[in-house]
């Protein structure tokens, strides 16, 4: 029995590795394989089409927000299908190798649930609309332009030209803080004066600098407000709204130049918080305890 198995064995490794039969194989592989790259290319030539044509389209109604959800869209319905026909076209069964997918779904699912965490929020994202593209916002302490949203990082380039890829996940769970969501931005400026400065003549000196600058608007009307009385000095703070909202960097350094150079030509004393230190000579009494006297 163990004699005619083994025989049977052999007899089918030899059919097996036959050089005709495997020169068969091997065509029939390199033929399907082409057959799949062609109709991978033939998607892809469809995708790019269909992209520009639907971004040309949107571009007269839709922001690019909306422009960019809608490419996305397009291009994973596409390639998801590209695969499918592919595999079939190479001779693998689809609905099998489906089926043994969702069979290893759930595997599959929690090794890559952090990156379907940002794929679900990146939906969110483009649903809830908490910011768009090239809008200026921090994310839990980054700043930056919006460059791009995609269905698992947002794209943002910082002041310095740096590209930070935020995971999607971790916007649906932090603080968005948005400059461009609304027409205008609230500039406001700190400046500490002297206990003993004329307030009224320090405000006055202020408001000179941004009331005759179209820059800035004139309602809501500037102001100066006190935001804290200290022990040497006074701390002051100049409000005034700017009418460009994305120019708010360079008009916050551009301001606390003219505040400092408007405040020494006027006079003001700006003075730092300080501290007195005085020396205390250290008396040990008869019953051992210690006792300080300061030194004049």
């Amino acid at each position: 029995m163990s004699l005619q198995f083994l025989e049977s064995l052999l007899s089918r490794l030899r059919e097996f590795f036959d050089l005709q039969h495997l020169g068969l194989m091997l065509g029939e592989l390199i033929i399907k394989t082409i057959i799949a790259v062609i109709v991978l290319v033939i998607f892809y030539v469809i995708w790019r089409l269909l992209n520009g044509l639907v971004a040309s389209r949107l571009k007269r109604h839709f922001d690019k927000t909306s422009i960019a959800f809608a490419e996305t869209v397009i291009k994973f319905s596409i390639f998801g299908v590209a695969v499918v026909v592919a595999l079939s076209s190479a001779g693998i069964k689809t609905t099998a190798l489906l089926g043994s997918l969702g069979v290893a779904g759930l595997s599959i699912g929690f090794a890559l649930r952090d990156t379907l965490s940002n794929i679900i929020s990146g939906i969110l994202v483009f649903m809830d609309r908490p910011f768009t593209i090239d809008d200026l916002v921090e994310i839990d302490g980054k700043y930056g332009r919006v460059d791009r949203i995609t269905l698992r990082t947002t794209r943002i380039v910082t002041n310095d030209g740096k590209m930070l890829a935020v995971p999607n996940a971790e916007i649906m769970n932090k603080t968005v803080t948005s400059y461009t969501n609304f027409p205008h931005l609230r500039l406001d400026v700190a400046v500490t004066v002297g206990v003993a400065e004329n307030l009224d003549e320090v405000r006055r000196v202020l408001l000179s600098l941004v009331q005759q600058d179209t820059d800035y608007m004139p309602e809501p009307p500037p102001s100066v407000v006190v935001t804290r009385l200290g022990d040497y000095n006074i701390e002051l703070e100049l409000r005034v709204w700017l009418e460009e909202e994305r120019d708010h960097v360079k008009k916050r350094f551009e301001l606390r130049e003219k505040i400092y150079k408007a405040l020494i030509a006027a006079g003001v004393d700006m003075p730092f918080e300080t501290i007195q230190l005085a020396p205390h000579k250290v008396i040990l009494n008869d019953d051992g305890h210690a006792q300080s006297n300061t030194l004049k």
